[in-house]
């Protein structure tokens, strides 16, 4: 697989509590430059990078993250103000204990209250897959599925594990209605990356890649 079609999968991304706006401008410009799907930052650079960047880059943001345990009014009125100040892409977490609660209309609804918050941009729902059974993580399949939402996601990259080919196995057997599937968290290599995406992984949410392909540069 080329280079240049890995990148294009790839959401350049750095969510670290304490990154600064010369570090976020600067995985801005690697966006631009590589081509990269989008960056992936935090909600309150979001306006600075559009106002700098404009649509040389899609940039995308975090809702409920990393825990995901915010109520529906708070991920939607997040959501509303991301999108208000330019983001194109929106990654929700979901409330991982209503699933452990088998609270599943509540969170379609939360899905989709989000989504409909998103204006019209891209949702893509992180599961946390790392914190999920296998039948937790078939159920959010399902619920997804049936959803406004565009992709599933694996992960945060905040808990104790990231993307598995499992997973991405697992999501690719029982995502519908052309839904898409991110693999994210832990990415550390190109082999890694053509991996996911050869198991049916349309994004990859990592920061290593476009660093990898600029040490070979």
């Amino acid at each position: 697989m080329e280079i240049q079609e890995i990148l294009s999968k790839v959401d350049h991304t750095l969510l670290a509590p304490a990154a600064t706006w010369e570090e976020i401008k600067a995985i801005c410009e690697d966006g631009v430059r590589y081509h990269t799907a989008s960056v992936c930052i935090p909600a309150s650079y979001v306006k600075q990078a559009k106002e700098t960047f404009g649509d040389a880059l899609t940039v995308c943001t975090v809702i409920g993250f990393p825990n995901g345990y915010s109520t529906t009014a708070v991920k939607c009125c997040e959501t509303a103000d991301a999108v208000e100040n330019g983001a194109d892409e929106i990654d929700m977490v979901i409330n991982i204990g209503w699933l452990k609660d088998k609270r599943y209309g509540a969170l379609l609804d939360e899905i989709n209250a989000v989504k409909k918050a998103c204006g019209g941009k891209l949702l893509k729902v992180i599961i946390e897959t790392c914190l999920l059974t296998d039948e937790e993580k078939i159920r959010m399949c399902e619920i997804v599925s049936g959803s406004d939402a565009d992709f599933i996601k694996t992960s945060t990259g905040f808990s104790k594990g990231g993307a598995t080919a499992h997973d991405i196995e697992l999501f690719a057997a029982h995502m519908k209605n052309g839904k898409k599937i991110k693999a994210a968290g832990g990415i550390g290599s190109l082999e890694d990356a053509e991996n996911f995406l050869r198991l049916g992984a349309s994004r990859l949410g990592t920061s290593r890649i476009v660093k990898i392909v600029k040490e070979r540069s």
